[in-house]
């Protein structure tokens, strides 16, 4: 309890003295160094030069992350999970038989003449963007031609599985990992990652990214930036299936480390939905033993609601969050 309530004040602490850099961004170097004493950090650096607050966020965090005191040996992470597939967005909506017309954006896919419309609104804009694809039928069948296409590429998706390849680099660590599986993702990930049978499925949850470059050209339209354009049919990690795998799983997997990640894969849920989900997320984390430390892992998030709702959970918990990449 005592390591959650450290790793969620330093959290909180260096969020706090970030906001102070930004909103302050021509503090004095006597009173950044003053700030680091009173907080017992050691002498406070001094790097040569103007300092942007970008600058001065990033040394706020460098100075209260600390090495564990324990090294990890066993490391267990969830939950979201999928394979990315990268590829060029026109060579696609051409094989798909798609011409250019007018863009228009669109919060959600119901049809190959939507996602046409979006793609084409932000490859304009030079912009990036991320829709959820509703027909299930349609967009198997995209996935599949997506994922043949000469030159396609696959890779390991999702933040849980992405976190999960990267313990795994290090061949000291036992690394379990509980998500909705594929047979493709389950060919990508590393062989230090091991996944419970219960978390293996007969369909792999497919992203496909459709990447334009600067200046590329489809008709009359002209990208000015090079960007991409993410769409998914992904409803096991937005409605995180398999939490109760994952936190059923520690118990004979022992881990010394528990990393939790896809809230914000629930973005797409009702309200509703949201706040039943995370409640059942807060009594998974409190089965968890105290001795051991859980970091929640944020990703981007635009609903801000939701947001609020997590951060207050991390308080009650004390639980550390913020960014392992």
């Amino acid at each position: 309890m005592a390591l959650w309530r450290g790793s969620a004040y330093a959290g909180f602490l260096a969020l706090a003295v970030g906001c102070v850099f930004l909103l302050e961004p021509e503090l004095p170097g006597s009173a950044l160094r003053s700030l680091w004493s009173s907080l017992c950090l050691g002498p406070a650096p001094a790097p040569p030069g103007p300092v942007s607050p970008e600058g001065r966020l990033a040394a706020a965090w460098d100075a209260l992350i600390v090495r564990p005191v324990r090294r990890w040996r066993r490391v267990a992470v969830g939950v979201n999970a999928c394979v990315d597939v990268v590829l060029s967005g026109v060579k696609l909506l051409q094989a798909l038989g798609l011409s250019p017309g007018n863009g228009k954006d669109h919060s959600v896919l119901h049809s190959r003449n939507d996602l046409e419309e979006a793609f084409i609104h932000f490859m304009g804009k030079g912009a990036a963007a991320e829709r959820f694809f509703s027909d299930k039928e349609t967009f198997h069948d995209i996935a599949q031609v997506a994922s043949e296409f000469p030159g396609a590429q696959h890779y390991v998706g999702g933040n849980a599985a992405l976190i999960g390849q990267k313990f795994a680099a290090n061949s000291d660590l036992k690394v379990l990992l509980c998500g909705p599986v594929g047979p493709k993702l389950h060919e990508l990930l590393d062989d230090n990652v091991f996944v419970p049978p219960e978390s293996l499925q007969e369909v792999d949850e497919f992203h496909l990214i459709l990447e334009y470059q600067a200046g590329e050209e489809w008709g009359q339209l002209k990208a000015p930036h090079a960007n991409r354009f993410i769409f998914s049919h992904d409803l096991s990690n937005g409605a995180m299936n398999m939490l109760e795998v994952f936190v059923s799983s520690l118990e004979e997997f022992q881990p010394d480390l528990v990393v939790l990640s896809g809230l914000h894969m629930m973005e797409g849920q009702s309200k509703e939905l949201q706040r039943k989900r995370l409640l059942e997320v807060v009594t998974s984390i409190s089965d968890i033993p105290t001795g051991i430390p859980v970091h929640l892992e944020l990703a981007s998030m635009t609903n801000r609601e939701l947001m609020s709702s997590i951060v207050h959970q991390v308080r009650l918990q004390n639980t550390s969050f913020g960014d392992l990449g």
